[in-house]
């Protein structure tokens, strides 16, 4: 007689260190994208089809990088008050900005 208990533990038992191994990877994310939060509302951008443009219109300096709906990668920028920085426009494919996030420039690294 078999015993089906035991051939079906052997799956499950595998599905849960699966998920425990993602789980633990996804919790050790990059530092880099756990610290980023939205940026300061004194900092605004105004997009075209070619350019973003970000002012920081705080009085301290400010690292920022544009967040766009197809989740593309864009640099961290360091910008001084009443400066401005320039990244990429949402093309001519609708890639929109869905907002600016803090960011630190030593960890962001381009593809």
């Amino acid at each position: 007689m078999t015993n089906r208990m035991k051939h079906g533990a052997r799956p499950t038992a595998l599905a849960a260190t699966v998920a425990a191994g993602l789980l633990t990877a996804l919790a050790t994310a990059s530092p880099a994208t756990a610290a980023e939060s939205a940026a300061p509302e004194c900092v605004q951008y105004h997009q075209s089809w070619r350019y973003t443009d970000v002012h920081n219109g705080c009085a301290e300096t400010v690292a920022v990088t544009v967040a766009y709906t197809n989740g593309q990668w864009a640099p961290c920028r360091v910008v001084g008050p009443g400066q401005w920085a320039t990244f990429a426009g949402y093309g001519t494919d609708g890639n929109y900005v869905t907002g600016l996030r803090t960011c630190d420039p030593a960890a962001t690294s381009g593809t």
